[in-house]
């Protein structure tokens, strides 16, 4: 990591011109192929996937997609002259319009009686175009809009509904992408104080994001990837690539302070938080992997496209990043921090500050503070004793849109299971028995059965109740298990409804399975990587327990619909069905994010002083700050794709922010460092014929290659470093301090000089290091000292009033 972090540093120019190069080839490449997502969603050995395919060989011709349009009078008919001589030119031009195939309105004799409601005040017509919603043009579908409602008046409401017409009044492709990114610049800006660093995250998430998502458009054309892939994959993209150049930077940035040269603090960076990034990054795409274990084929392109975008991110973070840190040199810090170090000289390593305050607090209070986040956790999970899952429909689009009130308009002249019809189709036997049989069924509105085509016959079934309710959930499995046995036909209940019942059926018998293996898989890599059995599990426990926390926000939220009028979310309805699955890979993806940056920084300081105390409190210290600066920029990004229009992408912001906001603010910062005080040295257990079989992976490697020189002295160092404090006039200095850091700043041995000024630390190997002396009144002074097989003599002058080093 090393060598390759030194030359993409060195070689800048030329990594620069090939992440361009590459970034605008595929745009080009992308831009000129277009896009073919494939909404695939095949659930096989269902019933509903059964009737699909008896609908599929019967009805070919029914590919196209179908929206509606619905008109309302306050006053009179549906059937007054006004009204249709206003209604009836406009569908007739929306059928003369290229790309329209069909369209069937009220007034077609006795053919659309049926599409008057019984009071004459609500109508409706059917739209069929001849490709399916995503294939059809946006300005196509903008004109029958446009015409649609330009049909209105007073007392004449007309609204449209569809999947089509749903695509049209999304906001504009890119919005949550640039909110996000302007919030996650303004955290950027606060922690850093600098414009150039704060742009350096920004700029390697650009180049990540952008470069996934024109590789997903690229794939698209050679295997099934949903409409859904990209949004996600720009979701948790921008999460990511901020993130791992944040902690990759700030290591950088604490380097340079600590008087580092600017290619060697970047080369350390890489070779320290960028081996954190790589093994991050490989356990998110490990976590999204494990998605194919439910086998949902309409999940296979929502791994493709943000494992992509993880592996890209990653990349840029690893080559490009460097490449920018060394066009900044120096000046990846703030002028502030540059005249200070000019002036005063590297800093030295503080504990103090709140992070300091608050890692002493947990120290001390373990238990009390495990006990209060435990009991916050709990509270927030609660909920998820009432999760349901389901579909979202238009029902849950916000008030304020067309598709909502074209919804709530068919629900109030046809009823509430018209939005929602089930389709049992059926291949044999007396279907004229079944449909009366259908109609006396509880909670069943109308019945009536489609003139039969290929020896197929579709009974159209209007539940009383609306399609996401449970009650209309009971009468596909009345249908299924009572009705059709005993009517002795073969049939199957398809249509929409019934395919989001059985997804999530499925989904949630496969969870189990699906969970158990990104668990054992992030076990396992956290065995390796720390050496402890205590480690993985309690990241193991915490994953399960910001989860349920998460999905018991989401529950409250879009379920019983608190506070979604204030966050503009439209109705409330069950939880997605695939929402589980790609939550939880994200989720915990990112939560391991978090316990490899905070457990690696416990673990060096464990590996060098075996004071498990000590390395939970610098650990907790050091880290937290950036882990919440990282978590509070993640929040950001998801949030802002409550703008996406889209109410699953809505629904993932939310909870994927509630997730990270609980895991970083809560269990890292909080119930993991408590639960790891308590456990004391148990923390970094391995049974011993355990470690002689696992292989060695390195996460993080300390900066200085050979260990710290054991408490007590000199005895057993490498060599050491001696010699005398003295004023400029030669007299000795006593009770100086004197410390001896690592070139990334870390305390290695602190002594205080004798009355004759002399003084002696211990080094642990040959290389270089920062000497640091601090002398009360004769002030403050740092140099850097090169230390070869034997010991160094190094005497030090001060002057009264000199503050040329922070302590």
């Amino acid at each position: 990591m090393t060598a390759w972090a030194r030359w993409c540093y060195r070689h800048r120019l030329v990594v620069l011109v090939l992440w361009v190069g590459a970034l605008f080839g595929l745009g080009f490449a992308a831009s000129a192929a277009g896009t073919d997502y494939a909404n695939v969603f095949s659930l096989p050995n269902t019933d509903s996937k059964r009737a699909y395919d008896l609908m599929e060989k019967a009805f070919p011709d029914s590919a196209g997609d179908t929206d509606t349009v619905v008109w309302k009078t306050d006053g009179g008919s549906v059937r007054d002259a006004s009204v249709q001589s206003r209604v009836q030119p406009a569908l007739d031009e929306i059928a003369r319009m290229k790309g329209v195939g069909e369209v069937t309105g009220p007034y077609d004799g006795a053919r659309g009686a049926a599409q008057i409601s019984r009071d004459g005040r609500i109508a409706y017509a059917r739209i069929t175009f001849a490709e399916q919603a995503n294939a059809v043009p946006k300005d196509l579908v903008q004109k029958v809009l446009d015409t649609a409602r330009g049909a209105e008046r007073g007392g004449l409401e007309v609204e449209l509904g569809g999947q089509a017409v749903q695509r049209v009044q999304q906001p504009p492709q890119g919005l949550a992408e640039s909110v996000g990114l302007l919030a996650a610049a303004v955290v950027l800006f606060l922690a850093f104080g600098s414009l150039l660093a704060m742009l350096l995250p920004i700029g390697i998430a650009v180049f990540g994001v952008g470069m996934g998502l024109f590789g997903v458009q690229l794939l698209s054309h050679t295997t099934d990837i949903p409409d859904l892939a990209p949004l996600l994959s720009s979701l948790i993209g921008l999460g990511v690539g901020i993130d791992y150049a944040l902690f990759i930077v700030t290591r950088h940035r604490r380097g340079i302070l600590r008087g580092m040269d600017p290619e060697e603090s970047a080369v350390i960076a890489l070779n320290t938080s960028g081996r954190a990034v790589l093994f991050a990054g490989g356990t998110v795409c490990i976590a999204l992997a494990g998605m194919l274990v439910t086998n949902l084929r309409f999940l296979d392109g929502v791994v493709i496209g943000t494992s992509l975008t993880v592996v890209l991110s990653v990349l840029a973070a690893t080559t490009l990043l460097p490449a920018l840190l060394g066009f900044l040199g120096p000046r990846v810090l703030s002028r502030r921090q540059r005249r200070r170090l000019a002036e005063h000289g590297p800093e030295q390593e503080r504990a103090s500050g709140l992070a300091a305050r608050w890692s002493a607090g947990v120290q001390k209070r373990p238990r009390t503070t495990a006990v209060l986040a435990l009991v916050v956790m709990a509270v927030l999970a609660l909920p998820v004793l009432s999760l349901r899952l389901g579909a979202t429909d238009q029902g849950n689009d916000d008030a304020s849109t067309t598709t909502r009130k074209a919804y709530d308009l068919l629900a109030e002249g046809f009823g509430p299971g018209f939005n929602g019809p089930l389709q049992v189709v059926v291949a044999g036997g007396d279907t004229d028995a079944l449909v009366k049989d259908i109609r006396a069924t509880e909670g069943v509105a109308q019945a009536g059965a489609v003139p039969a085509r290929g020896g197929v016959t579709v009974v159209q079934v209007i539940p009383k109740s609306s399609p996401q309710s449970k009650e209309t959930d009971d009468l596909i499995d009345t249908l299924r298990d009572e009705v059709i046995p005993e009517a002795g036909v073969r049939a199957h209940v398809g249509g929409v409804t019934a395919v989001s019942k059985d997804f999530a059926s499925v989904t949630g018998d496969r969870l189990p399975y699906f969970i158990a293996t990104i668990i054992g898989l992030g076990f396992l890599l956290l065995l390796i990587a720390f050496r402890s059995l205590l480690v993985p599990l309690t990241a193991a426990v915490m994953n399960l327990i910001a989860a349920a926390a998460s999905f018991g926000v989401l529950v409250a939220i879009f379920q019983w619909g608190w506070g979604l009028d204030l966050l503009g979310l439209g109705k409330e309805g069950p939880i997605n069905a695939f929402l589980p699955v790609i939550m939880l890979s994200l989720l915990f993806g990112l939560s391991m994010d978090y316990q490899v940056f905070l457990v690696s920084r416990m673990h060096e300081e464990w590996v060098h002083t075996k004071d498990n105390a000590r390395a939970v409190r610098v650990g907790l210290t050091e880290t937290s700050r950036v882990i919440n600066s990282a978590a509070l920029i993640m929040v950001c990004v998801f949030m802002a794709f409550v703008l996406s229009g889209d109410s699953g992408a809505s629904m993932a912001g939310v909870g994927l922010a509630a997730a990270v906001a609980l895991d970083a603010f809560v269990l890292r910062t909080a119930l993991v460092p408590a639960v790891m005080h308590l456990m004391g040295k148990a923390n970094w257990w391995l049974p011993t014929w355990l470690e002689k079989r696992l292989p060695h992976l390195a996460v993080e490697p300390k900066e200085e290659e050979a260990q710290a020189v054991p408490a007590g002295g000199a005895e057993g160092a490498a060599s050491v470093v001696h010699g005398y404090v003295r004023t400029a006039d030669g007299e000795p200095v006593g009770g100086a301090a004197v410390t001896l850091l690592s070139k990334g700043g870390r305390r290695l041995d602190r002594v205080t000089s004798l009355a004759d000024g002399s003084y002696i630390v211990s080094v642990p190997g040959p290389g270089s290091y920062l000497l640091a002396v601090t002398a009360g009144a004769h002030g403050a002074k740092a140099r850097h000292v090169v230390v070869g097989d034997g010991p160094l003599v190094y005497d030090v002058e001060v002057a009264e009033g000199e503050v040329d080093a922070v302590s």
